[in-house]
């Protein structure tokens, strides 16, 4: 198994719990951000990992699955209730040559 390098965007319950089953997988969760290090949430810093998963809400899931996109890292995105946006995000990401998985 490769292990990889997790930023989790996003550390509430969900970000939590996906922490936990990540690294019990043997992955690494090597950035996490949330409203108390926002300032974290650089392209440089994303660029450390091999994956994003974006687990906010929908004030944010928008910019933020962008903000990963435009430093080059594939992005999961679980939050919900901003899919009147989805389209655009599809259409960047396919632009760029992105990743971009929306569960």
């Amino acid at each position: 198994m490769i292990a990889m390098k997790i930023a989790l965007i996003g550390y509430g319950k969900m970000g939590k719990i996906i922490e936990q089953v990540a690294i019990s997988r043997g992955h690494f969760v090597n950035l996490t951000i949330d409203l108390h290090n926002i300032n974290e949430f650089t392209p440089e810093n994303l660029r450390k990992s091999d994956v994003a998963i974006e687990f906010t809400g929908p004030h944010s899931a928008y910019e933020n699955t962008m903000k990963c996109l435009e430093a080059g890292i594939p992005v999961v995105c679980g939050s919900t209730g901003w899919l009147d946006k989805q389209e655009k995000v599809v259409d960047y990401c396919k632009k760029r040559d992105g990743a971009f998985l929306y569960a």
